[in-house]
């Protein structure tokens, strides 16, 4: 077997022993060498290898007790020698105060490998079965979704700025009560990660939320629904408020709503389980005017989403309700921000007043428990699980019911694309 010969440090007679870049351009392998290590005279420790076939490296070689280390600092190509130099003398410093730079430097390549990306699997999967169904399947879709621009990132580098940057973002696109639930989504993910050893500080400390939070029992009144529905406009948005009112579904099921999912010659909705809140899926009886609505809509570049632009379902929803806050206001002769002519309201609030009006029609609670998709009271456990299917027929009779106290009230001038409504008042 053909041993492989290293030359020392001892230098054939005539090398240099500064290493400099000019210095540097001059060695070359001895005859017979595989190998050759050159070292400073100035700075002890400092020096570069030569290998058979042109690679050169700058290295720090030093003991660690009675253990002698060599640390590589990188290819003469891409680092000069005076950079080098610093890297070595920093290296060699932190050996003199009883550290191992190589010991370091690995063990900031494993920091560097444990990203977002990897460490949320770890975390959903620590979490599932701790967490209620619901909001486990909310904080999955958070960390997976929203937080997927910093996926790439790893634990430790992420930093506040980052944090609030995405949040802004996700505020845009999303909405500011999805960034505030984002924020503690991954806040939560911070302190899990800090007690795993993981991270020593949470970025999310320090951010602000978006939007500080009204009441979640917020009912519109029939006048505000009125205006939501004339006032909504006939671009995507618009059609997307009018679906929430006639359905009660949830906004992001139905901003993200697929053709595949949609069957208009039976006017049924079907969303899969793996874009409903509670990973159930969930068939959604479509009345005659949200039928309508749909099929006005035409199909963009065989694209399955109905709704948005690009490789995404519709986006922009803080700007769009903005503006529609706006017109709402001009309509009621108040101006941006008189909370005494437009009180704060959310897109959820749709949502919460279309179950209370369907309990003012005369649907059941389990019916509109059904049509919400809510696994609770009546429809929780292995009872809702196979009673779900059994109550189409109630729910299609308590959106077509809810449809016509909706579209088929109508009076007055239309507006801004939609249809002025008459609603019943709520049942005291």
């Amino acid at each position: 077997m053909r041993h492989r010969k290293i030359a020392s440090h001892v230098l054939p007679k005539g090398y240099p022993m500064r290493l400099t870049k000019a210095n540097v351009a001059k060695l070359a392998l001895p005859m017979g060498k595989s190998e050759l290590l050159v070292f400073d005279d100035a700075l002890a420790g400092f020096g570069i290898r030569l290998r058979y076939g042109g690679k050169r490296t700058w290295i720090a070689q030093y003991r660690i007790g009675s253990k002698q280390r060599r640390m590589s600092l990188g290819s003469t190509e891409t680092l000069e020698a005076e950079e080098a130099r610093k890297r070595a003398k920093s290296a060699l410093s932190k050996v003199n105060l009883g550290t191992d730079p190589q010991t370091e430097k690995s063990h900031g390549r494993l920091k560097a490998s444990v990203t977002i990306g990897a460490t949320v699997e770890t975390y959903l999967a620590r979490r599932e079965g701790r967490l209620k169904a619901n909001h486990f399947a909310d904080v999955r879709r958070y960390l997976r979704v929203h937080w997927a621009a910093l996926h790439e990132v790893a634990v430790h580098s992420v930093t506040r700025s980052m944090v609030a940057a995405r949040l802004a973002e996700i505020a845009t696109g999303n909405g500011l009560y999805a960034a505030n639930r984002a924020r503690a989504a991954l806040s939560a993910f911070y302190s899990w990660a800090i007690g795993e050893g993981l991270a020593n500080e949470n970025p999310v400390v320090g951010t602000n939320k978006a939007v500080d939070e009204i009441s979640r029992d917020r009912v519109l009144s029939p006048h505000e629904l009125r205006l939501i529905w004339q006032l909504a406009g006939s671009n995507d948005f618009g059609a997307i408020v009018r679906l929430l009112i006639l359905t009660g579904q949830r906004r992001e099921e139905v901003g993200g709503m697929l053709w595949s999912e949609l069957d208009l010659d039976a006017a049924l909705w079907t969303i899969g389980k793996d874009r409903t809140k509670n990973g159930l899926q969930h068939d959604v009886s479509l009345s005659p005017t949200a039928v309508a609505i749909l099929r006005d809509i035409p199909r963009r570049d065989d694209r399955d989403f109905v709704f948005g632009a690009g490789a995404g379902p519709f986006q922009g929803w803080s700007n769009a309700k903005a503006a529609l806050d706006e017109r709402m206001m001009a309509a009621l002769g108040g101006k941006k921000g008189d909370a005494a002519k437009l009180k704060p309201w959310r897109l959820h609030d749709v949502r919460r007043t279309v179950a209370t009006r369907l309990g003012d029609l005369g649907a059941l609670p389990h019916v509109i428990e059904a049509i919400l998709n809510h696994v609770s009271g009546h429809r929780a456990g292995v009872a809702g699980i196979y009673n779900r299917a059994t109550y189409s027929a109630e729910k299609r009779e308590a959106l077509n019911r809810w449809a016509l106290a909706v579209s088929d009230r109508t009076s007055g001038e239309a507006r801004a694309g939609g249809v002025v409504i008459e609603l019943p008042e709520r049942a005291s």
